[in-house]
């Protein structure tokens, strides 16, 4: 019972304060769009509004390792596994540009879904071809542009953290516009928010790793598909590397 009150008083929050950061978003929209092409001051704003969701739970220990992979001033194929609702407002601990590929339902939420828009990011209706192109379509602009782009290859959460095939979409974004790849690794979000499950499930340790980008020649010679199992397996690694961290850190 108690774990579910504080699930419901998160969502109280989260519903209530996406009211008060929605305007702030809109004036900043106004007041930014002569000179802020790439929205770098909304995407700013939008990571605040997003990692306080998950700073107000102190039971979410959220560690993020590799920052100075990190290089903000070049656009780049960011791919993370993915575990849970969770994912996207922990990466946004990291307070790095870029648009992400979202499902569409998300973009249709009140506010939540409205701010999205105003950052551009990127809608996908899973098994629409269309979308599929038009989202390729829509990637392949916010790179020209300068922005990275970040996917979740497995195309949905891990009901059991187990990391699911990818899917080739990033990697053939990646070949085509001869970007970097960045691999970024969480753990912990499915023990913290299930799928499935919107109950509060106590004290979890969250970790991000942002490994270092891999150059576009290291996989020029590779197929999409080659590329995509490439970063799996360096991403699945890391996981284990990471996990049995945790296991001796007793978390």
């Amino acid at each position: 019972m108690k774990n579910r009150l504080i699930a419901i008083a998160w969502f109280s929050f989260v519903g209530i304060t996406s009211v008060i950061f929605f305007l702030a978003a809109l004036v900043i929209k106004v007041a930014t769009v002569a000179f802020d092409r790439r929205l770098v001051i909304l995407q700013q704003f939008t990571c605040f509004w997003g990692a306080l969701y998950t700073w107000i739970i102190p039971a979410w220990k959220i560690r993020i390792e590799g920052r100075q992979h990190i290089d903000s001033k070049k656009a780049r194929v960011v791919v993370s596994n993915h575990q849970s609702l969770l994912d996207i407002l922990v990466l946004f601990n990291l307070f790095c540009h870029f648009k992400f590929v979202s499902k569409s339902e998300i973009f249709k939420v009140p506010l939540i879904g409205w701010n999205m828009r105003f950052n551009r990011y990127i809608e996908l209706k899973r098994g629409d071809k269309r979308s599929i192109a038009r989202m390729m379509k829509d990637c392949k602009k916010a790179l020209d542009e300068g922005s990275s782009v970040l996917i979740f290859p497995e195309g949905t959460r891990s009901p059991d953290g187990n990391i699911r095939n990818f899917k080739p979409g990033a990697f053939i974004l990646a070949t085509e516009h001869q970007a970097p790849i960045q691999p970024i690794v969480i753990s912990g979000t499915n023990k913290a928010l299930p799928k499935h499950s919107i109950n509060f499930h106590g004290k979890c340790d969250i970790r991000v790793r942002v490994m270092p980008e891999i150059a576009y020649e290291e996989f020029a010679g590779l197929s999409p598909e080659e590329t995509a199992q490439m970063v799996r397996e360096k991403i699945i690694h890391e996981l284990d590397d990471i996990e049995k961290q945790q296991t001796a850190d007793g978390s």
